[in-house]
């Protein structure tokens, strides 16, 4: 998975939303740590572990 254009679309708003499951939770946290502008994603928990990520420009 390429979690580096995934987090590019999410900071450019070019991606809504992306949701990641338990099985993929800590590869893309460190994708997430070592991205530059890690500040412009947000990630919201759903019940059963996964997390919903977003760009701040976004509307959820």
């Amino acid at each position: 998975m390429d979690y580096q254009k995934i987090l590019e679309q999410l900071a450019n708003n070019e991606l809504e939303q992306y949701e990641v499951g338990l099985d993929e939770a800590f590869e893309f946290q460190k994708a997430l740590r070592n991205f530059g502008k890690r500040q412009n994603i947000t990630g919201k928990a759903k019940m059963g572990g996964n997390i919903v990520y977003s760009g701040l420009g976004s509307n959820h």
